[in-house]
């Protein structure tokens, strides 16, 4: 075998790595970093919360509540869309500090976009899942918990990703403070194979249990629905609408 000569593509790779500790890690740049602590979160916005994914023969219907609360205690916003596409058939949810939800979005859409740029194809759900499992378990992220819903070539997947970066699947999932609640109805409604349009109702169902006795939830739903086509997403105040 030949030794790599001077000046060769290979010795001109490691000299560009000579100098970078960590070559493979994400190319959107080091995480961003706070000096905050778990006490100072009291003082911050929350989104309190109740999200639900559900995974259905369409594809992904994920709800959610629209409260925002200042320490829990205060309502600072009654409009709040907690669930955002993050992906061309993907969509997560809001679920913890609002900054450190929002952060997390951007950082895993930043890096959707740079899969997509290199390669010329979209990221798997199950690999989207993993990097955000590992966003939360290394990041500066606050106790977040959000849900992810997806479709790709393999079909629908739902996922709920914990503070420490656990990544659990399922047929349908709950997050947020709301989640016993909502999760009571759920367990009743839920059926195999449900349409898309059958999966709205059943969550708006599930959010609007949860609203009715769990102060951190409220102020109407938010529906996202998502096919091969793409992801949709509309709000409403009045559960009469979608009901």
């Amino acid at each position: 075998m030949r030794a790599p000569q001077h000046n060769s593509d290979f010795s001109r790779t490691v000299d560009q790595l000579a100098d970078d500790p960590n070559p493979y890690e994400p190319e959107i740049g080091s995480m961003p970093k706070n000096d905050l602590s778990r006490a100072d979160l009291d003082n911050v916005n929350k989104t309190g919360t109740t999200t639900i994914g559900i995974s259905t023969a369409d594809g992904v219907v994920i709800a959610t509540d629209m409260r925002a609360s200042l320490g829990g205690r205060f309502v600072s916003n009654k409009n709040v869309q907690k669930v955002e596409q993050i992906h061309p058939t993907a969509a997560l949810t809001l679920v913890g500090s609002v900054g450190g939800a929002q952060s997390f979005i951007s950082s895993l859409r930043a890096e959707v976009n740079l899969y997509e740029s290199r390669r010329g194809e979209d990221m798997n759900i199950d690999a989207l899942a993993t990097l955000a499992g590992n966003f939360a378990r290394g990041g500066p992220f606050f106790a977040i918990n959000p849900i992810l819903g997806g479709v790709d070539h393999e079909g629908s997947h739902v996922y709920s990703i914990d503070p420490a970066g656990g990544v659990m699947k399922d047929d349908y999932t709950v997050t947020g403070s709301g989640m016993q609640l909502a999760y009571g109805h759920l367990e009743q409604a839920y059926e195999d194979d449900m349409s898309n349009e059958e999966a709205k109702t059943v969550a708006a169902r599930g959010i609007k249990s949860a609203v009715e006795r769990d102060t951190g939830s409220g102020n109407g739903v938010f529906l996202c629905e998502i096919t091969d086509d793409g992801v949709d997403i509309h709000g409403h105040h009045d559960f009469d609408e979608v009901l």
